[in-house]
């Protein structure tokens, strides 16, 4: 069941990237960045299909792919690959409009939102993030200055083959896309760390669990008071909360402690209790600390 909603996901993912090519971008002539962006510029210049160009460019990518990544990745890349380009070459979707500012933002939105579906399932639909991998893992440049010097040397060539509008257009687009990807892959939650010293620890943990119903982690410290040399043990904590919550916590605390130093900082990713606790908090479910 795992492996049949994965691949069903990424089929939707596929739909959605199709229709912003089929509906969006291709009837006027638009691209976007990485290997998409490459196949509708070659279709731009030659009479060859975008699909029969979108597996031939992504297959150098792929054999990269097979030294960089998991094997089981590389298949399922494939799968949606040759899946996106039959849809494409096949599928008729009707033009939605002739706007080229809508064009740029919803052809961005839908393709932005099947590569993040197809990612968050193992899959890839654009090869330039395996080029980002490989050279990040042989040289240790950045995945997204990979990316970036990528697309921006294929919005040049853009600019100067068709035009300056197109290749503007094309950038926002990508923009779009970039975005709505991150978006789609990371979720809509957004999370914030924050650290607490305080005298009155014990009360903040206790106001902190009761209140806002996160865990938090708690670490042995000792609270210095600056050129007095004076010291004192304490438990510092240390919590994740959803950026909404953040507000309510700094009432909780400066009842308790107006003068607790607090650190917030902000949080890439987040895996488990602090998930878990959104999920269950419809259900009115208390999680312990951790």
């Amino acid at each position: 069941m795992k492996y049949i909603s994965e691949y069903a996901q990424i089929l939707f993912g596929i739909i959605l990237a199709s229709i912003g090519l089929k509906a969006f971008l291709l009837p006027n002539g638009f691209l976007d960045g990485g290997v998409t962006g490459i196949a509708l510029l070659v279709n731009e210049l030659v009479d060859i299909s975008i699909s029969y160009l979108l597996v031939l460019f992504s297959i150098p990518f792929i054999i990269l792919g097979y030294f960089t990544v998991s094997k089981r990745i590389v298949i399922k890349s494939i799968i949606s690959i040759i899946t996106l380009a039959l849809i494409i070459e096949f599928e008729n979707f009707e033009t939605i409009t002739d706007d080229k500012l809508l064009i740029s933002i919803f052809g961005g939105l839908f393709l932005g939102a099947g590569i993040g579906i197809a990612i968050r399932n193992g899959s890839v639909l654009d090869g330039s993030e395996i080029l980002g991998v490989y050279l990040n893992d042989r040289f240790g440049v950045s995945i997204g200055q990979v990316i970036l010097l990528f697309n921006i040397i294929l919005f040049c060539i853009t600019a100067i083959i068709l035009s300056v509008e197109v290749a503007l257009y094309s950038i926002l687009t990508y923009i779009v896309t970039a975005k709505v990807t991150d978006l789609t892959i990371e979720g809509f939650e957004d999370f914030i760390g924050v650290t607490i010293v305080s005298k009155k620890y014990e009360l903040i943990e206790t106001a902190i669990m009761e209140e806002l119903g996160v865990g938090m982690t708690l670490y042995k410290g000792t609270r210095g008071l600056g050129s007095s040399g004076k010291t004192e043990d304490i438990d510092i904590i240390h919590t994740i909360i959803n950026r909404i919550d953040i507000k309510k916590m700094y009432r909780t605390v400066n009842l308790i402690d107006p003068n607790a130093f607090i650190v917030e900082f902000d949080v890439n990713s987040v895996k488990g209790g602090v998930l878990r606790h959104y999920l269950d908090k419809k259900k009115n479910k208390k999680l312990p600390a951790h």
